[in-house]
C-alpha cells in the first residue's frame, strides 16, 4: 500500500469530504451535536476531530519532515502496528477509546459552516502539499504515537486512512440519530 501516490490519497479525501458535506445537509445542528452518551462523541465532534487531526497533526508532520535539515528519523522505523496498518492500507475497524481530556476530546462545532470551512481547509492544505510530498526524502521521518516513525508520504496517506477509519463511527452515529428521531 505504501506505493499509493499522494494524488490517490487526495482524491479519496475529496470523496470523504463530499460525503460529509452531504451528511451535513441531512441533519440539524441539534442532531449534529447530540451525543449517544456522555463518553461518546457527537457527529460534529467526529468531524472536528478529523479536521484538527489532519491540519494540526498529520499535515503538520509533513511540513516538519520537509523542513528537516538533519537526518532526524532515518534510523527509526514504524512500530509493528504501523507496519500492519500501512501494509493493509487502512486502520483496523476497531473502536479506540481515549480518556476524555481537553487535548483529545474535540469541541462541538459552532455551526455547519465551521465544519465545511474546516473540511475545505484540509483539502486546500492537502492540495498545497501534494506535489511536495514526493520530493521529501523518505528518511525524513517523525514519530506517530501508535505507528512509530512515518515519512511525509506516509503522513499524507494517513489523512485518508484516518477519514476512512471514522466512517464506521459516522455510520453508527447516523443510525443512533435515526433511532432517536423515530422515537420522538
Amino acid at each position: 500500500m505504501t506505493n499509493m501516490n499522494p494524488r490517490q490519497s487526495l482524491l479519496r479525501v475529496e470523496e470523504s469530504v463530499k460525503q460529509i458535506v452531504q451528511e451535513l445537509e441531512r441533519y440539524s445542528m441539534k442532531q449534529i451535536t447530540h451525543k449517544p452518551s456522555e463518553e461518546e462523541w457527537s457527529l460534529g465532534q467526529v468531524y472536528m476531530h478529523l479536521i484538527r487531526s489532519a491540519l494540526y497533526m498529520q499535515l503538520r508532520q509533513i511540513e516538519v519532515c520537509r523542513d528537516m535539515t538533519v537526518d532526524g528519523g532515518s534510523q527509526q522505523e514504524k512500530s509493528e502496528q504501523g507496519e500492519l496498518v500501512f501494509a493493509a492500507g487502512s486502520i483496523p475497524p476497531i473502536r479506540i477509546k481515549v480518556p476524555a481530556s481537553p487535548e483529545y476530546t474535540p469541541p462541538q462545532p459552532a455551526s455547519k459552516e465551521e465544519i465545511v470551512k474546516g473540511m475545505q481547509a484540509v483539502l486546500q492544505r492537502m492540495e498545497e502539499l501534494a506535489s511536495a510530498v514526493a520530493s521529501i526524502p523518505e528518511q525524513n521521518k517523525t514519530m506517530h504515537p501508535g505507528f512509530g516513525y512515518l515519512s511525509a508520504k506516509e503522513w499524507y496517506m494517513l489523512v485518508d486512512m484516518h477519514f476512512r477509519h471514522h466512517m464506521l463511527q459516522r455510520e453508527r452515529l447516523a443510525e443512533f440519530l435515526q433511532e432517536t428521531e423515530s422515537a420522538m
